[in-house]
């Protein structure tokens, strides 16, 4: 019987399949972080690193609309998983959700929800102050993070270590549709 402390993730087959190297690329949405302070896109990116995966590339962008769409669609371009840090919460210079979810073309509401489960042990009632958001823009996987590096690592370490190999195969394994109305004559 499996422990429920540990609940299975990836069915085995997939697991098999799922490749052990993805492209990833890492953005931090910051008006305040530095490459010197930007302990939570450190994080993520030894993090990838030590999990075998490729850092094709990782930033540091202004919390405005216009920078976070930029850096998207540059990263997004070369790598199957941009994982961003910032900009989720509910002030006023917060517009990192907006932006994710106006590019993701199959959103995963299950992970804004496990991530504010998991977090509620850490923070209580407070986890609902993040909306984090991921899922799949286009041929990309795009996970929106909080800024916190408590937050970045409760991400990983509950929900995107160990899970994505599994998302990329899935991804991959039927090809995804072209916008709508391409191919119509």
């Amino acid at each position: 019987m499996a422990d429920p402390a540990y609940p299975p993730s990836a069915p085995a087959g997939h697991r098999a399949a799922a490749p052990r190297r993805v492209r990833a690329a890492v953005l931090t949405i910051s008006d305040t972080r530095t490459g010197a302070t930007d302990t939570s896109g450190a994080y993520l990116r030894a993090e990838l690193e030590a999990a075998g995966h490729e850092v094709t590339a990782s930033r540091i962008v202004r919390d405005e609309e216009g920078a976070i769409r930029a850096a998207l669609a540059e990263l997004m371009a070369g790598a199957d998983v941009v994982l961003t840090s910032g900009g989720t919460g509910i002030t006023g210079r917060d517009v990192t959700v907006p932006v994710v979810e106006s590019l993701l073309t199959k959103p995963l509401p299950g992970f804004g929800e496990l991530f504010r489960m998991l977090s509620y042990r850490d923070v209580g009632a407070a986890a609902m102050l993040s909306r984090a958001v991921g899922g799949l823009a286009g041929e990309t996987l795009l996970f929106a993070l909080p800024g916190s590096r408590g937050a970045v690592q409760t991400a990983w370490e509950g929900l995107l270590r160990d899970e994505l190999g599994h998302l990329v195969f899935e991804v991959r394994r039927h090809g995804q549709p072209g916008p709508v109305g391409e191919g119509e004559a």
